[in-house]
């Protein structure tokens, strides 16, 4: 099975910048990791999704954070990243990851980082 722990949640000012991580363990190669995706859902409102990364790096993000946001991997690591700029209170949410696994063809979905803006 594979394990997601997320990192890097906090509070924000309006304006200011977060950078989440998300470190996955337990495939059985690094090449066992597809695509990976940050979501988030705020209270009251369903999970949505924020972004995608493909293990070739192809990208994917909502309108609403389009700009802003960068997703990025690291293969070898069996990583992945968002960095958040110019957040907005709208923003505010807990944030969580998902990886596919190409082992035994799954979604695995970490535990979640809140992500605090204040305006």
């Amino acid at each position: 099975q594979v394990q997601l722990v997320e990192s890097g949640g906090g509070l924000v000012q309006a304006g200011g910048s977060l950078g989440l991580s998300c470190q996955t363990s337990g495939s059985r190669a690094a090449f066992s990791i597809g695509d990976m995706g940050w979501y988030r859902q705020a209270p009251g409102k369903q999970r949505e999704l924020v972004a995608t990364i493909t293990r070739g790096g192809t990208t994917n993000y909502s309108d609403s954070v389009k700009g802003r946001f960068t997703i990025s991997r690291n293969n070898v690591r069996r990583t992945a990243w968002l960095q958040m700029n110019s957040l907005k209170p709208e923003d505010t949410a807990v944030y969580y990851c998902n990886a596919y696994s190409n082992d035994d063809r799954r979604l695995y979905w970490g535990q979640g980082t809140q992500v605090t803006v204040s305006s």
